[in-house]
């Protein structure tokens, strides 16, 4: 299998289509299959249940502060993309399929009927057991945090409010039906400096990933496909800050 058939399930961030265009310098993509997202009003609903509505409230204050801020950390972005030399134009027009889900039954018809040999997951929701069952196929997912301690979502930032900047990073990972807990393929972390923050570490988290998604690839190809094991470490899922929670963090650690 000197030339394997990869397909991508991706959001539609320019972070994915930056996975795409790192891993194109090595290999042949098929197909991009691009999902819609998610309803917000579900997903606040499902939150709201699990977590309360105080702690829900909190994380929509964030989440629009954050989106806020943004503006200010464009530059930046632009720095660390332009250190990488790496680029998020479009996807070519004749690869990519749009689902509205990648659980959706048409995205198991897609990759059914592509036979694919790895599925580069980036962005998505969580991958049902139906779909991961539907292939041969090794889904290999990219999550930016240290798994299994940082789980969840928004890693590099959790670890850095817990001072433990050794577990700041991305981790390359096999997809399970469980939330970020597939074998550990590959593991790295970043270097933050005093010009990041919260919109900037998934770039630096990413940018570090797509080397380590590019030899995982190559470890299919060549049949040394291997987990590690990090029993040193405790798991733990974390969800988004709320808020007063990053006020906090902000002020006593100087986290960003």
């Amino acid at each position: 299998m000197n030339k394997p058939k990869i397909v991508m399930l991706v959001d539609r961030s320019d972070l994915s289509r930056i996975m795409y265009h790192g891993i194109a310098q090595y290999y042949s993509i098929t197909k991009v299959i691009i999902e819609d997202s998610p309803s917000k009003k579900v997903l606040i609903q499902k939150r709201i249940k699990r977590l309360g509505l105080l702690r829900v409230a909190g994380q929509l204050l964030f989440m629009v502060f954050s989106k806020l801020i943004r503006p200010f950390s464009q530059k930046r972005v632009e720095a660390i993309v332009n250190d990488y030399q790496v680029t998020d134009a479009p996807y070519p027009e004749e690869k990519v399929v749009e689902v509205s889900s990648v659980n959706a039954p048409e995205t198991i018809a897609l990759l059914q009927k592509i036979q694919s040999d790895v599925v580069v997951v980036n962005g998505t929701r969580i991958i049902s057991e139906e779909v991961l069952d539907a292939v041969d196929a090794r889904f290999i997912n990219t999550h930016t945090g240290i798994t299994p301690k940082y789980r969840g979502v928004h890693g590099g930032y959790w670890a850095l409010t817990q001072d433990d900047a050794k577990n700041c990073g991305v981790t390359v990972h096999l997809v399970d039906k469980g939330i970020d807990t597939g074998g550990i393929l590959y593991q790295t972390t970043i270097e933050v400096t005093k010009e990041d923050s919260f919109n900037t570490y998934p770039y630096l988290q990413l940018l570090e990933a797509v080397p380590l998604m590019v030899q995982a690839i190559e470890d299919v190809v060549k049949g040394a496909l291997k987990t590690l094991s990090r029993e040193d470490l405790e798991s733990k899922i974390w969800t988004h800050p709320t808020i007063w929670e990053y006020l906090k963090y902000r002020i006593t650690a100087g986290v960003k």
